[in-house]
């Protein structure tokens, strides 16, 4: 896996005199952008606020990440899944590096007859043994779970 990640410079179309967004080129061919917040304090490290912080990407790969092996793992399972929602919260570290250091995912997963004990194994199974972004985050961060199932 690879990716590449180039600063885009300053931002004359903003007004801004550093900037501070990157675009990611991923080895599958896709294109991410990612920009830091405005920081009125220090307006030269501040960003224009035009995309995703570095740091929301990579919560909310982990959120695709785990999502994509709950599917997987219920349709392997045959069960009659729909949908699956996941919504990530997280606390960070005050000072630098500000890593995550707790994270709570919140699944919604929708279906017709879906067991509750195979959601919740699935997600069991994501985060103790497929999930490669949950399993590295989990070395520093808390990680909790729950879930609801919704009939459709």
């Amino acid at each position: 896996m690879e990716c590449t990640v180039n600063w885009t410079g300053p931002a004359a179309a903003t007004g801004s005199k550093s900037g501070m967004t990157f675009i990611a080129q991923t080895g599958s061919g896709h294109t991410l952008v990612m920009d830091g917040a405005p920081d009125e304090a220090k307006p030269e490290n501040g960003g224009a606020n035009l995309a995703p912080r570095p740091m929301e990407t990579v919560l909310a790969g982990t959120g695709g990440c785990t999502a994509y092996d709950v599917v997987l793992i219920l349709k392997r399972g045959r069960h009659d899944v729909r949908g699956c929602s996941v919504k990530l919260t997280s606390e960070r570290a005050p000072v630098d590096p500000k890593i995550f250091t707790k994270i709570h995912m919140h699944f919604t997963v929708t279906g017709k007859a879906l067991n509750t004990s195979a959601v919740e194994r699935a997600i069991a199974m994501s985060h103790e043994k497929y999930c490669s972004a949950t399993i590295m985050l989990g070395k520093t961060a808390d990680i909790t779970t729950s879930f609801e199932v919704l009939e459709v």
